[in-house]
Order: structure tokens, then C-alpha cells, then sequence
């Protein structure tokens, strides 16, 4: 158990038979009336953000998470194949639970978030950046720039994204994963 003083992002929570994280909170103190926190919860299991509001000092359960290293192997019918970084244990995903599987290569470290009591996986989050290979781009033409010209691009898992006009089939790109965009080139 817990109170409300001990909030801080990303800590997970059960409440209503569920479990979510904390993305966002404020503790507030209005001139009149009793003091609240003010929270952005995400739902562990179906991913979505949902305001709520707690009263200073309210007890709340705490649900005991653990965050582990893995690589990812390969992706079957079952779902994603990913390895434990130490004791090379195998586990399957499946791809609701991943944050941006568009962007998951072949031996790419991710950490996967999970349950302590009960052994599943909650959540499973990619780096911030990823590099990628561009498979294929139309060519840009040049003189082109006098606006933020996008075009459009194939990445080596597949997934489509947009590039700047001076990026070219072969480069490497550095892509952030939260967004899904063009970040940089990376050389």
C-alpha cells in the first residue's frame, strides 16, 4: 500500500481488477477545499490513457513490475519470438503488446515489462531511436527545397515512413519510435 505522496511517473498501480502506469501527475491545492492529485493512467493491457483524480492521502495498491532485457529473435504465428539478454529463456509475444513492432529488426535489445505476481508481460518498449536501412525511395529531385519536402520511403522491417528529399535508397536513418518520424541520417 501506498499513498498518493509516493506518485512518480511510471509507477504501476491496481485498480478496478487492472494495471496501470502512472504517465503523467499533479498534485494540486486549490485555495478552497481539500487537496487532490490530478493523474494520466495508462491501461497496461489495452494501452489506453485515462484521466483520474485522487484525494491527498488516498491509499492506493501497488503492483510489483519487473523490467527485463531481451533481444528479438524472429515472428511467427505464435507472435515474437524475444530471448532473455542472460539466461537466453525464450519467451512469445503477442503484438498488441508491443509499442511500435513496425520498427522491431532482428536482434534489436528491447526491455519487456513484467507482472512480478503473476509472470506476463505488460509491455514491451523499444529503444527511443532506432537505425535503420531504407530499402527503397523514389529519387529526390533536386531544387526541390524551397519548402519541407517529404517523401515517401521503405524501411528494412518493412514499414513506411516519411524522409526528407535528399535521403536516398541504401542510407541509413535514425528513426524515433514514439512518433513513428524521420529523425536524421546516420553516417
Amino acid at each position: 500500500m501506498a499513498t498518493t505522496s509516493d506518485f512518480r511517473n511510471g509507477l504501476c498501480l491496481e485498480m478496478n481488477n487492472d494495471l496501470f502506469s502512472i504517465v503523467e501527475f499533479q498534485h494540486v491545492k486549490p485555495g478552497k477545499g481539500g487537496a487532490f492529485v490530478r493523474t494520466k493512467l495508462k491501461n497496461l493491457k489495452t494501452g489506453k490513457v485515462i484521466p483520474h483524480t485522487f484525494n491527498a492521502g488516498v491509499k492506493v495498491d501497488i503492483a510489483r513490475v519487473e523490467r527485463r532485457p531481451y533481444q528479438y529473435l524472429y515472428k511467427d504465428d505464435t507472435g515474437y519470438i524475444f530471448m532473455h539478454s542472460n539466461t537466453f529463456e525464450q519467451v512469445s509475444i503477442p503484438e498488441e503488446v508491443i509499442d511500435a513492432p513496425a520498427y522491431l529488426k532482428e536482434g534489436q535489445e528491447v526491455e519487456i515489462v513484467f507482472h512480478a505476481d503473476t509472470e506476463t508481460p505488460l509491455s514491451c518498449e523499444l529503444p527511443a531511436y532506432v537505425e535503420l536501412l531504407i530499402t527503397y525511395a523514389e529519387p529526390g529531385e533536386k531544387g526541390n527545397t524551397a519548402t519541407n519536402a517529404m517523401k515517401e520511403a521503405t524501411l528494412e522491417t518493412g514499414a513506411g515512413i516519411k524522409v526528407p528529399l535528399f535521403v536516398n535508397e541504401g542510407e541509413k536513418i535514425r528513426v524515433d519510435t514514439r512518433s513513428g518520424s524521420y529523425s536524421e541520417r546516420v553516417k
